[in-house]
């Protein structure tokens, strides 16, 4: 059955007894796509993965995975997705290309196509050079990209990655990302989780989930469009001085100030439009803290989801 969207999810619930972890939540994603799913722990990140994966009966609603039905064909789907989790269980004494063979006959991949898909998978994450060593002995960033290509190996359209750079250096991580994309390139669509807000930034669409319910969608860009995140007569600029943690406790008193948080060695407000940036250095000054110069700047998907979640917490 050809599907324009890859998932398709509409009113999705799941109740355990009187609490309710999956509110209702609607969201569609693309073929090809890379969709970011967000939120706290214990918001119903999981409970509602585990559904689209067809582990877990909803409640109630509608969900679509790979054009099957989470609620009645919940096998079709394990065949049709790939999966990779935080705590990838590799066999430590089989080497990468032991743990392929293994996983891929579990996928139900048998003779010459499993060893032609080995082949291609350990091309496709780069990791011929490692392939016959004990997997045990290889870094995060390599583990990682071992348990993509166990992801990968029955040809998945859909792959869904659990915090999948968690505990990996910096370099592996923007391996993985660039791995990412190039196969999303070929058509791949991925369905991510992570709380890195760099790694948010690189998706192609957002979802928010808190508290059960999903409460913000949409690409990165629309998202920190929202009314709500530069509130009418508000504007957010980025403060240089020659001390920021004791200029930001500084500009955190102030009247006009309505939010304040330090970013690599500058002070980012959002503040009053009426005050000018005149007022703010004279602010600083009156501290003995000579400013560097104010310069206008955009929200970050950290803004948007620190400005929502604060509003929703003081209702």
């Amino acid at each position: 059955m050809a599907v324009e969207n890859i998932v398709d999810v509409r009113g999705l619930t799941r109740r355990f007894g009187a609490f309710t972890a999956v509110d209702h939540v609607d969201l569609t994603v693309a073929k090809g796509s890379i969709y970011g799913f967000l939120g706290p722990n214990g918001s119903g990140k999981s409970t509602l993965i585990r559904m689209l994966c067809g582990v877990l009966q909803p409640s109630g609603g509608q969900a679509f995975v790979n054009g099957f039905n989470v609620a009645k064909e919940p096998e079709s789907i394990k065949r049709s997705i790939g999966y990779m989790s935080q705590s990838f269980s590799l066999y430590r004494d089989l080497s990468p290309r032991e743990n392929l063979d293994f996983f891929g006959g579990i996928y139900g991949l048998k003779g010459q196509h499993l060893q032609d898909r080995i082949r291609a998978v350990i091309d496709l994450v780069g990791m011929e050079r490692y392939a016959d060593q004990p997997s045990g002995t290889l870094s995060g960033g390599w583990k990682q990209r071992l348990a993509l290509a166990v992801a990968l190996i029955h040809e998945p359209p859909l792959i869904f990655l659990d915090e999948p750079t968690a505990g990996i250096d910096p370099v592996a991580r923007r391996s993985l990302w660039d791995l990412l994309f190039d196969l999303a390139g070929q058509g791949k669509t991925f369905f991510v989780t992570t709380h890195y807000m760099d790694e948010a930034e690189r998706c192609s669409e957002i979802g928010y989930i808190y508290l059960s319910k999903l409460i913000l969608k949409g690409t990165p860009a629309e998202l920190k469009r929202l009314p709500q995140v530069i509130p009418p007569g508000t504007r957010r600029v980025a403060v240089m001085t020659d001390n920021p943690s004791l200029g930001l406790r500084t500009l955190k008193r102030l009247s006009f100030v309505r939010d304040a948080t330090l970013v690599e060695a500058e002070v980012h407000l959002l503040m009053e439009s009426a005050t000018s940036d005149a007022e703010v250095i004279e602010a600083l000054m009156k501290e003995g803290l000579p400013a560097h110069g104010l310069r206008e700047i955009g929200p970050s998907l950290e803004d948007v989801f620190v400005t929502v979640t604060r509003s929703l917490e003081q209702t």
